[in-house]
């Protein structure tokens, strides 16, 4: 488990933009029962998840005329019970972080993984996002 000095910061990133934190497998699985869509941002200590992953996940949010009816976020390494349970809903996607990952009534509809997020700008991310809540997010 990472160090809650150097984690801090990077979830407050995501908190202070309006993200919901899932800190526990209950928190996972009572979002999963609701209705609407959910992004879920699995936040890490990795340099893609502060270079692009979280620029692109709150430049989505702040860009998009459709927005997501719960936006999530929990981090891997730290709220491990949150993670492995988010995870499983995920399926048949490998456990990647960061990645962000768009649900409609509890579904995966939407993934984007690592290597999907590596190499690539906060503004490419944040557009792949958009995209998906045109599309998901009605």
């Amino acid at each position: 488990m990472y160090p809650e000095q150097i984690v801090l910061p990077m979830k407050e990133e995501l908190t202070e933009q309006g993200f919901t934190e899932l800190l526990s497998a209950t928190d996972v699985e009572n979002l999963m029962s609701k209705k609407g869509t959910a992004l879920v941002m699995i936040n890490s200590v990795c340099g893609c998840s502060a270079g692009t992953a979280r620029p692109g996940t709150i430049l989505a949010v702040q860009q998009s005329a459709v927005k997501p009816d719960y936006i999530t976020t929990t981090f891997a390494g730290f709220d491990i019970e949150a993670v492995q349970k988010v995870r499983e809903y995920m399926l048949p996607y490998p456990p990647s972080s960061p990645c962000i990952a768009l649900f409609k009534d509890g579904q995966l509809v939407h993934m984007i993984e690592r290597h999907l997020i590596e190499g690539r700008s906060a503004q490419m991310i944040a557009e792949n996002l958009k995209g998906a809540f045109e599309t998901y997010c009605n």
